[in-house]
């Protein structure tokens, strides 16, 4: 049933009257405030802000929830609600719920993620194409996605097409690569997993895919390792590859080196983050929705950052429980954790989430409407209809949710406990114990007054591994769910926390701290009365530089009296941190092998699974990459993956795969214009403005651009859905040259835009042809997109073209790219990279998309 969400208040806020009050809200912490307007706020298509402060958009999701419970009995108030999600001081909506519950402005999911494909599926073009288009009909809806490519036949296997054999997996890897990097979601490009089984023959290639520039830059990969293979790899044994993968009767084998292949993992892993290793057989072992793996829940990839396997057209949403707030009188002597508070909140979270999933449903009747009432043919219209059925059928039938955590560094240090040490590991193991056992209790108790899952069998789960372990941790419970059921098939999870960890002002998800504190720049005018100037840059610019702690660092220093406005040296700093809970206990400090354990550990308590980053020094071994992979494995963990310092960066090779190149590719473009070329439209905004960029591609690569005003009566007039088309080097009747754009119309007819150098400012176009120049003649993205933000230009309009067009080139930039000489305006960490567009710290999870 679908019911009218309520309509927000007509009254708008200005972005400075939404930002004043969302600093005094985060208590002068600009980067939340930033971040919080934003990404959640609730806001039109045209940029007006209907919401000036988090406490409205609390009220928001407050309502709706309380709308959802008056349904059931014993329903939640809607000041119940918000007292439990307020201040993000307790439970916490992540990603799509939060700017998704009650938007009236989005006909959108509230998914965080999903997972696509039929197990088995067919790998023809039909099927393959299928995938395509159901992913990039997820992604415009605000999703990450997740597929596997282990039912595509090995290269070489005989087709019956014209092209007599197969391609392989590679090809489709770009393809759908491709497809995410088209796809906007408010500014931002999709995010797309891509997994293969270890046991598939072009497992080799799919590992090595990510090491060629430019080669897959859409999606994040991870190889499916099952237990035999890991085993050979120990032993120094074979390993048989297949396809079918894991067939009786093949119709293809090899015999291969397994330490071989598991040596070229850990060196790719070693060298570029990728790829990520998915522990296959501990997740379809623990799995408990593979105990209806014949009713269509036969787990087959996961989500883009790895904290959710699923089935075909499965989804999950997110939230997490904010453990810091826990604590009583914290970072003292006297500081304890509440569990009888926690227990009770865990409880709340689990039934929350269940209203998600009528809000969800409410969704997915919104965009099926939509598509029913969208004028393209019914054959168009067709997969993309299925494709929200089925979500609706999987969403309905298992009631799938995501709790999770953040603030398990803060939680810890706040209790006297070091992270990394066993007694914090025990700990930790203890809490989330806690949460898997409340939270499924939480689950039987909603089934007694909603109702179990609709396929809910106490004799299909009975054997499962961690159903056993919630029986011997509390029988008690296990036979209540005998009785009444379960109203969800899968309830927990630990998933990355960046930006909502900058709103709870702790750290992120279970990882530690990334320092205690910092220094940060803020550019000053060194002719003013009070200026102080600690660095002057090399373009000349003063800057004040000012120490920033960590938010519950500074809360300890209140704590023991320790002033926080006194101008510290870096001596005193030192002294300092070395006096705190997180000595030794940040993100360069901790054991690795001991946040490996700490993983396995968790592991157990969590049905879905964990994502977390191992981060590396620099100067780490390929072995002890190797040797952290197979101690996960051995402990328990269902994925793990490893960042090295700098991996990102001068790592990537040549396509002849023999040259190690520093930086990007130097394949030479053409140096005479091709007549034609394939096109991107991008559209930004700068302030109130409308701007609209033409970039001309060759080999997906940014090769020339247009830029300027779009929709004003000089410049261009471009139905919004295009989004694609040609550049078309044409000819004046003076000889003079001139480039034209033209692309589809819905009906198919070719409509074409003349003269794109004249139709913006003859400023514009003399900027874009010298940086059009630096393209054509293999300057790398990163460095024009430095060019560009540091040109000194005197007109405001020029700077603010300046802008946009570094924006949109940013979109181009290898996802992984290390942004030299930057830092993060979170943490000061100078580990940036490139990531969708957007400017990430891989150190704090902080990003900046601007």
């Amino acid at each position: 049933m679908q019911t009218k969400t309520a309509q927000p208040s007509k009254k708008t806020y200005s972005q400075d009257e939404a930002f004043q009050a969302s600093l005094a809200y985060f208590k002068g912490d600009e980067l939340a405030a930033q971040v919080w307007i934003s990404k959640y706020a609730l806001k039109d298509s045209e940029g007006n802000l209907y919401e000036k402060d988090p406490d409205q958009m609390h009220r928001r999701i407050a309502k709706e929830i309380a709308r959802i419970e008056t349904r059931y009995p014993n329903p939640m108030s809607e000041q119940e609600v918000f007292d439990l999600i307020k201040g993000f001081k307790y439970i916490v909506p992540q990603g799509s719920p939060m700017a998704g519950i009650g938007n009236p402005f989005q006909i959108a999911s509230l998914s965080n993620c999903f997972v696509i494909g039929n197990d088995g599926m067919s790998d023809s073009y039909g099927g393959i194409m299928k995938v395509d288009q159901e992913q990039v009909q997820l992604m415009k809806r605000r999703g990450g996605v997740g597929h596997d490519l282990s039912h595509i036949r090995p290269k070489g296997s005989p087709v019956k097409n014209s092209a007599l054999t197969s391609t392989g997996l590679v090809p489709f890897m770009e393809r759908y690569s491709n497809s995410t990097r088209e796809v906007a979601q408010d500014g931002r490009r999709g995010a797309l997993m891509l997994s293969v089984s270890i046991n598939h023959p072009d497992a080799e290639d799919f590992i090595d895919a990510k090491m060629v520039q430019g080669k897959v830059t859409g999606a994040n990969v991870s190889v499916r390792v099952d237990d035999a293979f890991m085993k050979a790899v120990e032993a120094g044994e074979k390993y048989t590859q297949c396809f079918p993968i894991h067939s009786e009767n093949p119709k293809y084998s090899k015999e291969i080196e397994a330490k071989k292949l598991w040596e070229k993992i850990v060196h790719n892993a070693w060298k570029s983050a990728e790829p990520g290793v998915l522990f296959w057989d501990s997740i379809i072992r623990e799995s408990v929705p593979d105990c209806y793996a014949d009713l269509g829940y036969k787990t087959i990839s996961t989500n883009p950052c790895g904290e959710i396997p699923l089935c075909p057209y499965d989804s999950c949403r997110l939230l997490a429980i904010n453990l810091f707030s826990y604590v009583d009188q914290p970072f003292t002597a006297k500081a304890s954790f509440d569990f009888e508070l926690f227990k009770k909140h865990i409880a709340a979270a689990q039934r929350i989430m269940d209203d998600i999933i009528d809000l969800e449903l409410e969704k997915v009747d919104a965009i099926l409407q939509k598509i029913n009432e969208d004028p393209e043919l019914e054959e168009t219209k067709a997969v993309e209809r299925r494709l929200w059925e089925n979500i609706r059928k999987k969403a309905a039938e298992g009631r799938r949710t995501g709790i999770g955590i953040t603030a398990e560094g803060d939680m810890l240090a706040s209790l006297g406990l070091r992270y990394g040490s066993e007694e914090a590991n025990l700990f930790s193991e203890e809490v989330h114990k806690i949460i898997a056992l409340e939270a499924y209790r939480a689950s039987v108790n909603t089934a007694k007054e909603r109702g179990p899952f609709a396929i809910f069998d106490a004799e299909r789960e009975k054997e499962n591994p961690f159903i056993q372990r919630l029986k011997a941790a509390d029988n008690k419970l296990y036979y209540e769910m005998l009785e009444y059921g379960r109203r969800n098939i899968a309830l927990l999870t630990i998933a990355p926390t960046g930006t909502t960890s900058l709103m709870t002002q702790t750290t992120s998800g279970i990882e530690p701290v990334f320092l205690p504190v910092y220094k940060r720049r803020r550019k000053v005018n060194p002719n003013d009365k009070d200026a102080r100037v600690d660095f002057v840059d090399e373009v000349g610019d003063s800057w004040e530089e000012y120490v920033v702690f960590h938010h519950r660092f500074k809360q300890w220093m209140q704590v023991n009296g320790i002033d926080t406005d006194k101008q510290y040296t870096q001596k005193e700093l030192d002294a300092l941190v070395e006096q705190s809970p997180y000595y030794k206990a940040t993100s360069n400090d901790v054991d690795w092998l001991s946040k490996v354990h700490l993983q396995g550990a968790v592991q157990k308590w969590v049905d879905h699974s964990i994502s977390v980053t191992i981060n590396l020094p620099n100067d780490v071994s390929e072995e002890l990459v190797g040797k952290l992979y197979l101690e996960a494995w051995k402990v328990g963990c269902k994925g793990v993956t490893v960042y090295r310092d700098g991996s990102r960066s001068g790592v990537l090779i040549s396509n002849d795969d023999k040259k190690e190149e520093k930086g990007t590719s130097l394949t030479p473009f053409p140096t005479k214009r091709p007549e034609i070329l394939q096109a991107d439209v991008v559209r930004f905004q700068n302030n109130k403005e409308k701007w609209i960029a033409f970039i001309g591609l060759i080999d997906q690569k940014p090769y020339e651009i247009f830029t300027g005003l779009a929709d004003d009566e000089d410049g261009i007039l471009l139905p919004r859905w295009v989004n694609e088309g040609l550049i078309i080097k044409n000819r004046n009747e003076d000889g003079t040259s001139r480039y034209d754009f033209q692309y589809k119309n819905k009906r198919g007819y070719k409509t074409t835009i003349e003269g794109l150098s004249h139709k913006f400012n003859p400023e514009y176009w003399n900027y874009a042809k010298l940086i059009s120049s630096t393209l054509r003649h293999g300057m790398p993205i990163e460095k024009i997109v430095d060019l560009i933000n540091s040109l000194q230009l005197d007109s405001e309009s020029i700077n603010t073209w300046k802008n946009g067009v570094a924006r949109a080139l940013k979109r181009y930039v290898a996802d992984g790219t290390l942004a030299k000489g930057q830092s993060c305006e979170n943490c000061k960490s100078e580990n940036l990279i490139y990531q969708e567009g957007c400017l990430t710290c891989k150190d704090c999870g902080s990003s900046k998309c601007g």
